[in-house]
């Protein structure tokens, strides 16, 4: 995983509550193995429509939030299923930060498991910023270090449990938590054979 200690990027505005995983990455696309290549088929149903051709009225088809890396959302974000794919999808996309009022639990632990920040952050602050990433590009800065979002206006704190926090600093997943005890996990199995 990634490191990452401070973000910033282009945000892109999805204005809709109780997204959920199956919107994120439908069920059909779930049939790789790895990680990697989910990006292309992220809001699938919403950015194309049933014959594959590309809905000119969704955010994402807009060339205006292309290089967006920061996802502004309604509540209930990553409701539904779930499976890990989602965040798989977002970040493979390019999104590194998803803001919204609210996450379901398990993607919002999926998201800090894979090296995305999730930052919940009041409703009426997540509007404004949506409104103004509707009308021209916002560029926002996440700083994971101290917990702050910053607009060109000002500076809004945020929480994020410190386990997650540390782990995404340094860009720890559970593999390599689990690495950092490589010497005593080897050692124990030395001692048991």
């Amino acid at each position: 995983m990634e490191a990452i200690q401070k973000h910033q990027g282009t945000a892109v505005p999805l204005n809709r509550s109780n997204v959920d995983t199956d919107q994120i990455i439908p069920k059909q696309f779930l049939k790789r193995i790895e990680r990697t290549g989910f990006g292309q088929f992220l809001f699938y149903n919403w950015r194309f429509d049933e014959d594959g051709n590309v809905r000119e009225d969704f955010v994402l088809n807009n060339s205006a939030y292309h290089d967006g890396t920061i996802l502004l959302a309604g509540e209930n974000f990553g409701c539904g299923s779930s499976r890990e794919h989602a965040p798989w999808a977002l970040l493979d996309y390019g999104f590194r930060v998803i803001i919204a009022p609210s996450f379901a639990d398990i993607f919002y632990n999926n998201a800090l498991k894979n090296g995305i920040i999730p930052v919940q952050m009041d409703e009426e602050q997540v509007q404004q910023w949506i409104k103004r990433a509707e009308k021209s590009e916002l560029e926002l800065t996440v700083d994971l270090q101290e917990q702050i979002v910053r607009d060109d206006e000002r500076e809004v704190p945020f929480d994020i449990p410190a386990y997650h926090r540390e782990n995404l600093l340094n860009g720890l997943d559970e593999i390599a938590l689990t690495l950092k005890h490589e010497a005593a996990i080897t050692a124990f199995e030395q001692a048991a054979e």
